[in-house]
C-alpha cells in the first residue's frame, strides 16, 4: 500500500536527527508526518513509604511534564521550518502502558519509523517497537546509524519463511517492491512440503509478486550452522540491498526473549533499514 502518513516518536532529551530523517522520507513520497513526543512516567509510590516519597514523585512528574511540553514546542518549531504537512502530539504514560498508547497512535499512520536516536534509548525503543508491531496493525521501519533510508529503494531483499508475518510484510511493502529494479526473495533452509514452502520453495510467493509486476529472483540459502539472521545480513551485503523486508515475531515474544530468534537478532544488530510487520 502507499504510505500517506508516517509516524515517528521522539523523547524529551532527543535532538532533531530522527525528525530530519522522517521529514526527508515524507518529502520523498509526499506524505504527512505525525510526530509523537513520549516521556515514560515513573510509577506512583506504594507501600508504607508512599506518603514520604510522594512529594518527590510529584516533583519528578512535574519536571517530566515540563520537559515533554518543551519538546513539543521544539518539535512544532522544527516542523514549521520544514514546510510539509505535519502534526505533533504527546503522551506521558507509565511504562506498563506505554506500548499500548504508542500503538494506538500508530494505528492512524501507515508506517512507524524508528531512527538512530530512538534506537539508542533502550526503554523507549522497546516500547515503540512493541506498540507498533503488536498494537497498531501497521508496519515498522527501523533505520540504523550511518544509513540514508529511502522509501523508493532500487534493490530490496525479502526474508521469506512462508509464515503469516512474512506475507503481511510483503503486502505492506508491495508499492516499494513494485517500484524496485531488483527484489530478491530469500529463504534460509526452506522446507519442501505443503505445510511450509511448498514443493518448490519460493515459487508461489515469486509468482504472486510477479503478477504485481515485481522483478523478483528467488534465492534459497543454506544456513551452514550459522544463525538465520547472520545469513540474511550477509546476503543483504552481498546483494547490495537498500532495504530488507521481513515478518516479525513468527514465534511468541516470550520464546524469542528466552531462546532468541531472527527478529530479536535483527533488532540488536542491523546493517541496513529493515521493514517489519506481523
Amino acid at each position: 500500500m502507499a504510505f500517506r502518513t508516517i509516524l515517528t516518536v521522539t523523547g524529551p532529551h532527543m535532538s532533531d536527527g530522527d525528525l530530519n530523517l522522517a521529514a526527508d522520507l515524507c518529502d520523498e513520497i509526499g506524505a504527512h508526518l505525525a510526530v509523537l513526543a513520549v516521556a515514560i512516567a515513573a510509577p506512583p509510590p506504594v507501600g508504607e513509604y508512599a506518603a514520604i516519597v510522594s512529594e518527590d514523585w510529584l516533583k519528578e512528574r512535574h519536571a517530566d511534564e515540563r520537559l515533554l511540553k518543551k519538546r513539543v514546542t521544539d518539535v512544532s518549531a522544527f516542523l514549521a521550518g520544514r514546510a510539509l504537512s505535519a502534526d505533533v502530539s504527546s503522551e506521558y504514560p507509565e511504562i506498563g502502558w506505554a506500548d499500548e498508547r504508542i500503538g494506538r497512535r500508530a494505528r492512524y499512520a501507515d508506517i512507524t519509523v524508528i531512527g538512530p536516536e530512538l534506537l539508542a534509548d533502550e526503554t523507549l525503543k522497546g516500547k515503540v517497537i512493541e506498540g507498533a508491531l503488536f498494537s497498531s496493525g501497521k508496519p515498522l521501519l527501523i533505520v540504523p546509524p550511518g544509513v540514508r533510508p529511502t522509501l523508493k529503494p532500487k534493490r530490496v531483499m525479502v526474508a521469506w519463511d512462508a509464515r503469516l508475518e512474512s506475507s503481511r510484510a510483503v503486502r505492506e511493502s508491495l508499492d516499494m517492491l513494485t517500484g524496485a529494479d531488483e527484489v530478491r526473495l530469500v529463504m534460509v533452509d526452506p522446507v519442501e512440503d505443503e505445510y511450509h514452502h511448498g514443493q518448490e520453495p519460493g515459487a508461489d510467493a515469486a509468482a504472486y509478486l510477479a503478477r504485481h509486476g515485481v522483478k523478483v529472483t528467488v534465492d534459497r540459502l543454506p544456513s551452514a550452522n550459522h544463525a538465520v539472521a547472520d545469513v540474511l545480513r550477509q546476503h543483504a551485503v552481498d546483494s547490495s540491498a537498500e532495504l530488507m523486508v521481513m515478518g516479525a515475531y513468527g514465534h511468541s515474544r516470550l520464546r524469542e526473549r528466552i531462546f532468541g530468534g531472527a527478529t530479536k537478532s535483527m533488532l540488536q544488530d542491523q546493517s541496513l533499514p529493515v521493514l517489519m510487520a506481523r
